[in-house]
Parts: structure tokens; C-alpha cells; sequence
């Protein structure tokens, strides 16, 4: 069986598509490319702004003119992790595996979110047989490590009443709200000096860490493979004097760290004390992490002695910063039971050029001033330890609307199709429909996708017959609208 054998069939073979045309966050040319070229192939309307979104619109069924005009949204760009240091998203198409019910990449993150989105937009652009009032379709750019395109929406791109997100990850549940967030960046600036001739000089490696989505799968406690590089680093400053050589770790602010690495020299006579430590640490976290993190990976060689390392000072500094930086969940929403409220993650440890050493963390929050505090805590933190430290425009929450006309529109679609009332929630992790609010603030909008999970890590996998919920409930839920009065 291939993806093209899969229901719905026509979701599933332009989501194949999508997946052979590389679109990293902020390399969008060619996904766009794509949708103009998959426009005017099937005659339809399309509009672009200045920024790289597009629009395409489809007239209403016969006699269906009068209904509202429906925005279906989605993005273009995806999450680039692989496990394999020689894929390339730039050139390479994404290989997908049908494992049981599940989808999934080989190797690399899948591109379901939000491919999956767009793939449902497509089909009801082309779709025949399908019942609604006028439509449109979004499809934004960099919404993975910016929301530019949402941010950035031209004046008069969209002209509809009701806008349905389709970039949400579980089946059955309907979003009404999300948090907010902003980034934070920590620049530390050093001074090379001379490796020291008489240390002795390993390289640590942590691999094989789950990841995960910095929203969605913060709460669940995994690994945060530069939290546990600091911590080890730290434990060995403590005890013995410490020349850093290299650091590096995460990729992403919207990711949960899953590898991390990091060079160093130790004096040679205090050499056998650092493997001592090194077990001893390993044993330590496979203890802690027993269970949920089977996988996370150790090692520790003999390098070679490097000409240059970092000052002192600042490797003091940056390692001591990293352990006491905050992450992970901050606090829990008093009004949705089980909804994060607030969160921080340590996302990337970065060398620069010119001497640079680059930290970038991304905080979370439903209620705006918390996610301002955390963002303050740590550039506090970052600042008293010498870095300079910016933080990010941001991008607004989305409040829940508990009378949203769309949200039980959306709901009785699902109910009636499946005999499950869907659950009604806000998400933790951060979506456009804030800003499109700020645009066009009598949106009347939801979010629901199929089941996801591990998303922004190679482990990505879309859950096979939740797509054909899915689609049901979009097509069921555009029937339903087609049938009200503008």
C-alpha cells in the first residue's frame, strides 16, 4: 500500500504532493510556486500580497451565493528536524511510511503540520461534488519561526466572514484559543584565548531526545538536551577548572531541544575523574528519565587538543546562565483544567561568528502579562550573566469565544457525522488566528485538524483514519454554512 492508496484520496494524494516540494520556514518560494502552478492548472482565482501569502477563492455551489464566505487557512512552511545529518529540506522530497494507522517520514519530521492543512484547502478548492458558499483559502508563509505571513497579511487579502484554522493536532476536539508568545535572545560575546597545553580534551554528545512541539508536548516533561548539557558542564566546573571549546544545541525556538553537544578540556591529571563523573551522570538521568526517555543517548571521547577555546569568564558565565535558565511548564490555567497557562523553553545554543554565542528561548502564555514576566525573568537572568539580550515582536493570544456560531456550527457537524461530541479547547502552542484578528476583528473562527503527534521532531506521525474524520467534519461543517444567510 502507498499514500495514494489512502482515504480520502484526494487529501491524501495532494498532501503526497506537498511533500515532494521542499518548503522550510522562510524558503518558501517553491510551495508557493507550487500553489500559483496548482491554481492555474484547475482555473482558479488567485491573489498574492507582498510578503509571499496566497489566496485562492472558489464560487459558491448553485443557489448557495448568499452564504457567508468561509476562509479555510493553513501554512506553507514546516518544522526541518531529520536524524539524518545529510537530508537536505532544501532539495530532498519528505519519504513517507505507512506504519499500521499511522503515517510518518523516514527519518525526518513529516510535514503534516501543517502539509496536512493545506492538503485539505486544495481538495475542496477542487472538489466537485462538494456543497458551500463562497470560499477562500489562505495559505501564510513563515508561520513556524514567525508568523510573518499572518502578521504581515496585505490589506484586502480576505473578504470572508468565518475563518476555520486547520492547524490544530488532535481528532474531536475543536480550538477556540491559544496562547501568546514572544522570543527571547541572549547574546554573549567572548574572547578567544589559547587552549590550554596541559587539559585534556573531550566531546560530550547527547542525542536520540524526543523533542517535540515547545507548545503542545511541553507539559510532558521531556528532555531538554541543553538543560542537561548545562547541568553536566556545571557539575564539572564545580570541581574542576573548565576550558570551553565548542557548544551547540537545538535548532529551533518552537522545538524542545534534542541534541546538544559540547567540546571541552579539563587538566590531563583530572582526566579519569571526568569519565567517573560522565557515568555517573548518565546513570543519574536514564534513573530520572526511566520510561519516557529510553532513547536519549551518551557519549564522551578523547578529541584533539584545539589551538583556540573561550575566555574564562564567559564560559563561567554561559554555563551557569544555561543551568539556572528557567524551562519547561511555569504554570497551569486556573480556567481550562489541564491547559498549560505558561511556559518557557531553552530552544538553541548557537556559535557565531566574530565571537559570538547565541541563546534563543521562546515563552508561552494565555494571559499576555505572564508571558511578558517569564520573557523578563529571563532576560534578567541572561543579562546578570553579560549577555545582551532582545526580545521579539511577538504575537498575541486568541481569546475563547464561547458563543462562537462558527464552534457549534463545527461541533454538530462532527457529532452528526460521528456520534462523538467534540471536546471544546484553547491550545498551548501558538496559531495565527490572533493576528488575524487584529486584521479583521469580526472573524468569527475555530481550529481542528486530525490527530498528530511528535510533531517538530523526526518522530512526527499523522494518525491514518483521523484524516478521514477530518475531512468529514470540513466538508460537513462547509454544507452547514452553505445553507445560512450572509
Amino acid at each position: 500500500m502507498t499514500i495514494k492508496d489512502l482515504k480520502p484520496a484526494l487529501v491524501f494524494s495532494i498532501f503526497d504532493e506537498i511533500n515532494h516540494v521542499p518548503r522550510p520556514s522562510k524558503k518558501e518560494e517553491k510551495i508557493r510556486e507550487y500553489l500559483l502552478d496548482f491554481a492555474a492548472r484547475h482555473n482558479i482565482a488567485v491573489r498574492t500580497d507582498a510578503i509571499g501569502n496566497v489566496v485562492m477563492t472558489k464560487p459558491a455551489t448553485p443557489g448557495k451565493e448568499n452564504a457567508p464566505t468561509v476562509v479555510l487557512q493553513s501554512h506553507m512552511d514546516m518544522v526541518c528536524e531529520s536524524n539524518d545529518k545529510n537530508f537536505d529540506f532544501n532539495t530532498q522530497p519528505i519519504r513517507t511510511i505507512i506504519d499500521g494507522e499511522w503515517l510518518r517520514a523516514d527519518g525526518t519530521t513529516l510535514g503534516a503540520d501543517n502539509g496536512i492543512g493545506m492538503a485539505a484547502s486544495l481538495a475542496v478548492m477542487v472538489d466537485k461534488d462538494l456543497v458551500h458558499g463562497p470560499v477562500e483559502a489562505l495559505f501564510t508563509v513563515d508561520e513556524e519561526t514567525g508568523l510573518t505571513g499572518a502578521n504581515n497579511l496585505g490589506e484586502g487579502m480576505l473578504t470572508g466572514s468565518i475563518l476555520l484554522n486547520l492547524d490544530s493536532e488532535d481528532d474531536a476536539e475543536i480550538f477556540v484559543g491559544c496562547a501568546g508568545g514572544v522570543d527571547t535572545t541572549c547574546l554573549f560575546t567572548y574572547k578567544r584565548s589559547f587552549a590550554p597545553t596541559d587539559f585534556h580534551y573531550f566531546r560530550f554528545d547527547i542525542s536520540g531526545g524526543l523533542g517535540g512541539h515547545s507548545g503542545g508536548d511541553i507539559h510532558l516533561g521531556r528532555a531538554n538536551a541543553n538543560k542537561l548539557l548545562a547541568r553536566f558542564l556545571y557539575k564539572l566546573s564545580l570541581e574542576h577548572e573548565l576550558s570551553l571549546v565548542e557548544i551547540d544545541g537545538g535548532n529551533l525556538r518552537n522545538a524542545i531541544p534534542r541534541a546538544a553537544h559540547a567540546v571541552f578540556g579539563i587538566h590531563a591529571a583530572s582526566k579519569e575523574n571526568v569519565r567517573v563523573a560522565f557515568n555517573t551522570f548518565v546513570a543519574e538521568i536514564e534513573n530520572e528519565y526511566a520510561g519516557l526517555e529510553d532513547g536519549l543517548k551518551f557519549d564522551l571521547e578523547t578529541t584533539d587538543k584545539p589551538e583556540y577555546a573561550v575566555d574564562s569568564d564567559t564560559t563561567t558565565a554561559l554555563i551557569e546562565a544555561l543551568y539556572c535558565a528557567p524551562h519547561g511548564v511555569i504554570s497551569m490555567s486556573r480556567d481550562l483544567e489541564g491547559l498549560v497557562e505558561t511556559s518557557t523553553n531553552l530552544a538553541s545554543v548557537k556559535m557565531q561568528p566574530d565571537n559570538k554565542i547565541l541563546v534563543t528561548t521562546s515563552q508561552r502564555s494565555s494571559v499576555e502579562s505572564r508571558k511578558w514576566d517569564i520573557a523578563r525573568q529571563v532576560e534578567a537572568l541572561f543579562r546578570l550573566a553579560g549577555a545582551e539580550v532582545t526580545h521579539g515582536d511577538g504575537y498575541p493570544g486568541w481569546a475563547p469565544n464561547m458563543n462562537s456560531p462558527i464552534m457549534h456550527i463545527a461541533s454538530e457537524a462532527y457529532e452528526e457525522l460521528y456520534g462523538i461530541k467534540p471536546a471544546i479547547k484553547a491550545i498551548h502552542a501558538g496559531l495565527e488566528c490572533g493576528l488575524f484578528l487584529q486584521k479583521y476583528p469580526h472573524l468569527d473562527m475555530v481550529s481542528f485538524g486530525p490527530t498528530l503527534r511528535d510533531v517538530h521532531s523526526p518522530s512526527e506521525r499523522m494518525h491514518i483514519p483521523a484524516v478521514e474524520r477530518f475531512w468529514g467534519q470540513l466538508t460537513r461543517t462547509l454544507e452547514k454554512v452553505a445553507d445560512l444567510k450572509a
